[in-house]
């Protein structure tokens, strides 16, 4: 099953997180795609943003809002009426969590609930994928990928909260939307679980290659917390066309591509922290120093995932290698920081990946 941008055209979205860094490039691949899109988030976290950087709200539907406040966000969903519902809000970062646990969990889950329940008092909606992340699994520091079927879990609370996504999207689904009355509801469900993704526009503290990015530009050494970890690095538009696959999958086939998917990069491209930083900086010129400060809170320390459900039922596959992922992701941020329209830069950008095999 391939991007059929066809399918797209016209079709009414609802995205949630579209100020966010996966969600402003999504909300603009939606718009090339020809879709109404209503975007629902909460303003940019970062000062600069992809958002306002590359004019997302240009072309959409946008609102600010929380997941929190159920009734502002049950009337946009009413309002919208949307056929195909892409969840992408959420608090995403691990350290913050450890900072602001009860947040993150308000956000996260009872914000997932919100929306689910906004989908089940909303006729016509027929697809909803909800992006958690790889970090779901129980994680045994296994050499091996992580399958859909093997156990979630969750040692610090960022992980839990997404965790508990999973279970919640199974029971809402298996309580309200089950198979055996797909006639009757014609609702899909599924669940995406992406690696760590990487890209121009992402401004986001406590996340690496905009820590580098940062300390670089001012000419301050870089400091990593774990350079031994393996994690499943991504360009950002690699889940984002899962996702959108994923999407036109369930409103075409319904249940047959219900439950949780993988979306990683090959096996050559899971590699170290220490190892993504020397490759940066051979882009780079002159880098600073690099040194090691550990830190107390636990980070999972090897983490691979298994995409072979995706590329055998989906026919999705990366199509950037780490290198190119990396290139790109320099070259962007300095077009940002020779002032360039960062607009047409991240739509050319998206154009290139389209026509990438």
């Amino acid at each position: 099953m391939e991007l059929n941008p066809l399918f797209w055209r016209g079709k009414r979205v609802l995205l949630t997180g579209h100020t966010g860094f996966k969600g402003g490039w999504l909300a603009l691949w939606l718009q090339r795609l020809g879709a109404q899109v209503s975007g629902f988030a909460l303003a940019p976290s970062t000062l600069p943003s992809l958002f306002e950087l590359a004019r997302v709200a240009e072309g959409i539907d946008s609102h600010l809002g929380d997941l929190r406040d159920f009734p502002a966000l049950q009337a946009i969903v009413a309002e919208a009426r949307p056929e195909i519902v892409l969840h992408l809000a959420a608090q995403p970062l691990v350290r913050e969590a450890y900072r602001d646990p009860v947040g993150t969990y308000a956000s996260n889950v009872m914000g997932t609930l919100h929306l689910l329940e906004a989908i089940r008092q909303c006729p016509g909606v027929r697809a909803c994928v909800l992006v958690t992340t790889d970090k779901v699994y129980a994680n045994q520091e296994w050499p091996w990928a992580y399958r859909e079927t093997e156990a979630l879990g969750g040692h610090d609370p960022y992980s839990s909260s997404k965790a508990c996504c999973e279970l919640l999207a199974q029971s809402f689904a298996a309580s309200y939307f089950p198979v055996t009355r797909y006639a009757e509801h014609g609702f899909a469900l599924a669940t995406a679980r992406a690696g760590n993704v990487l890209g121009g526009g992402d401004f986001a503290v406590d996340r690496l290659v905009p820590d580098v990015l940062a300390a670089w530009s001012r000419g301050a050494p870089v400091s990593l917390r774990y350079p031994q970890a393996v994690r499943p690095w991504q360009h950002v538009l690699e889940p984002l066309a899962g996702y959108l696959q994923l999407a036109q999958g369930l409103f075409e086939q319904g249940p047959a591509v219900a439950g949780a998917w993988n979306f990683g990069p090959s096996e050559a491209d899971m590699c170290s922290v220490g190892e993504v930083v020397k490759s940066l900086a051979r882009g780079w010129p002159t880098p600073p120093a690099v040194h090691v400060q550990p830190s107390e809170l636990h980070e999972a320390g090897l983490l691979r995932l298994d995409s072979s459900r995706a590329r055998r039922l989906l026919g999705w596959r990366p199509r950037w290698s780490l290198e190119q992922c990396l290139g790109t992701t320099l070259d962007w941020h300095r077009a940002w920081q020779q002032g360039a329209d960062m607009r047409t830069v991240t739509l050319t950008q998206l154009t290139a990946y389209e026509g990438a095999v």
